[in-house]
């Protein structure tokens, strides 16, 4: 928290300790809910219980224990629900269990479990369009078809059970090569717009704020975490879409410098948030930093 309203955060209180890999979390009507592995937790009251954490309670415990694309990222829709994804469990696989490669849905209380989407290999970021209610997503692609294939990608899901492909395509509804000659279902979304292999897309918002210029109002500004196993690393930074009626125009770069030029690696963006000021956070998990930006320039 930042007490004395600098900019900089002076003050932290631990709420639990000792969860299976918690990554996302959404606040609704006073309530921290927080993404396990496998469950999703509650904790009611959290903004007057900071100093006495009160126990969590479990919203939702169906989820796979799987580590491998097993961190679960949160967000509640414009419909009230809350949307979590469930990645592929492997590099490329198609498991029986209909829930792997998917975003799901339920209610804030656990209720009501759909499936969304599927044919989703991993995302660990979305957003809905501000105006048309859309959502959008990113979707890492799969690794080993080298530096500049497949494409990572971003989607875009106006409404429910669509399917994206994964696993027997990828970006503009390829054939992977795994399954060439190879029963498997023809359904097949194209990604809203192909992004470089291997960036690793994760955190994704549609700027709402007002201190940005205007040319940044509903982009999508998305955290490029940045690649593993690529010769020439890629990635490591923050770039913005913009985007009219769903047709997705070209990245541009917003921040960098997290990938210096002799390849050393200072920083891996991970999510972005938008403060109601304006300015915007990212996320860091490379350098354990959380960064505000702002505009000074008059516009």
């Amino acid at each position: 928290m930042d007490t004395d309203n600098n900019g900089q955060a002076d003050r932290r209180w631990i709420i639990a300790e000792g969860l299976f890999t918690p990554n996302g979390v959404a606040f609704r009507n006073g309530s921290l809910y927080v993404a396990e592995v496998n469950r999703i937790l509650r904790f009611d009251n959290i903004e007057d219980r900071l100093d006495n954490p009160p126990d969590a309670v479990t919203v939702y415990s169906s989820l796979p224990s799987d580590t491998a694309h097993g961190w679960k990222y949160l967000r509640f829709g414009p419909d009230g629900m809350l949307y979590i994804p469930v990645g592929m469990p492997c590099n490329i696989c198609d498991p029986a269990e209909e829930r792997y490669g998917t975003i799901l849905r339920i209610r804030p209380d656990g209720s009501g479990s759909e499936i969304y989407a599927r044919g989703i290999r991993n995302t660990v970021g979305f957003d809905w369009d501000p105006e048309t209610g859309d959502l959008w997503f990113t979707e890492n692609g799969r690794d080993w078809l080298g530096d500049d294939l497949p494409p990572d990608e971003l989607n875009r899901a106006p409404v429910a059970g669509m399917h994206f492909g994964f696993p027997a395509y990828y970006g503009n509804c390829t054939e992977d090569p795994e399954y060439a000659g190879k029963t498997h279902s023809e359904d097949c979304v194209p990604p809203a717009l192909n992004l470089p292999a291997h960036v690793a897309p994760l955190g994704m918002r549609f700027y709402t704020g007002s201190m940005f210029p205007e040319e940044y109002r509903n982009a999508i500004f998305i955290a490029e975490h940045g690649s593993w196993n690529r010769k020439t690393p890629i990635g490591y930074q923050v770039v913005t879409v913009q985007q009219h009626n769903g047709t997705a125009m070209p990245v541009v770069p917003f921040a960098w410098g997290f990938l210096g030029a002799d390849g050393t690696v200072r920083g891996r963006p991970v999510d972005i948030g938008i403060l109601t000021d304006g300015s915007i956070l990212i996320s860091d998990d490379y350098a354990g930093r959380i960064y505000r930006i702002v505009w000074l320039t008059p516009w």
